[in-house]
């Protein structure tokens, strides 16, 4: 039970890795925290799922498309609104991101309504297997390795490419990349389109297994800040490490304490920053 326990909250912390990656990525180059990025994996649900329902139920059309669509939305704000309050304080940033979660929920009822939607598992993701004596759903497994993979995935973009050594370059200092050459304002565009992305691609990987809603990504969004708070602002191996760790604490949280499970990530996260206050991987800024 304690194998199988930890599986399932393995499984919810790919979820949050997803959304939480690229609220990370966002944050740590373009200094913005996107509070909208909640409601980018909400959409990702919902253009995935009409996706889906167009496509005659191929899900890895639907899969494919879906973040795409996602992408496409993180690009418009990003070119028609986020680049012009760069350089203003941050609570105006706060204001306006918050301000397109009232938005795309609103969009969502108009286009969708307000009813819950449950697509069916795909045909070859339905089946199941035997962990420990347990049954653990295959679609459990194709998260874990989907969320492993994008990991993978992720460090060798930031690692061993062009692109991500000006990634982290610009991160590292700002003004030193604009010295150097880099043209700061087409970056930005780029790296929260990924981000987009990768929320999009979360909210398409959830829609076989949770019910989509309005609403539904101000749910992930608190916990994604969670997570990222926890693994240090800015820093993706934290927010890979935070998410494993909210995880586990919800799917323990519900066999041991259920009554309060919903309070033990906000516990961790208080321990946490009392002891050190950037987080796990986070670093002091001058």
């Amino acid at each position: 039970m304690l194998l199988f326990q930890g599986l399932v909250g393995l499984t919810e912390a790919m979820y949050l890795w997803l959304v939480a990656a690229g609220l990370s990525l966002i944050f740590g180059v373009m200094r913005v925290l996107n509070f909208a990025h909640g409601s980018l994996y909400m959409l990702g649900a919902y253009f995935s799922y009409a996706v889906l329902r167009a496509a005659g139920g191929n899900f890895w059309i639907a899969l494919l498309v879906g973040p795409l669509l996602v992408a496409a939305v993180g690009w418009l704000l990003e070119f028609g609104f986020l680049r012009r309050v760069y350089r203003i304080d941050e609570a105006f940033q706060l204001l306006l991101t918050f301000s397109f979660v009232l938005i795309f929920d609103d969009l969502v009822k108009l286009v969708f309504g307000p009813v819950y939607q449950s697509p069916p598992t795909p045909k070859e993701l339905s089946g199941a297997v035997f962990v420990a004596g347990s049954i653990l759903p295959a679609y459990h497994l194709f998260i874990l390795g989907v969320g492993a993979a994008v990991g993978v995935g992720l460090w060798l973009l930031l690692e061993r490419t062009r692109f991500g050594l000006i990634v982290r370059a610009t991160a590292a200092d700002r003004e030193m990349a604009r010295a150097l050459g880099v043209r700061s304002s087409r970056l930005f565009t780029w790296v929260f389109i990924f981000g987009a992305w990768l929320a999009g691609l979360g909210g398409a990987l959830s829609i076989p297994v949770r019910a989509i809603s309005p609403g539904m990504g101000e749910l992930i969004i608190i916990e994604a800040f969670v997570v990222v708070v926890l693994g240090g602002l800015g820093s993706l191996r934290g927010a890979f490490l935070g998410a494993v760790v909210i995880g586990l604490l919800h799917a323990y949280g519900l066999l041991y304490l259920p009554v309060f499970e919903l309070a033990l990530a906000y516990v961790v996260m208080a321990a946490v920053l009392i002891v050190r206050p950037r987080g796990f991987f986070g670093v002091r800024e001058a």
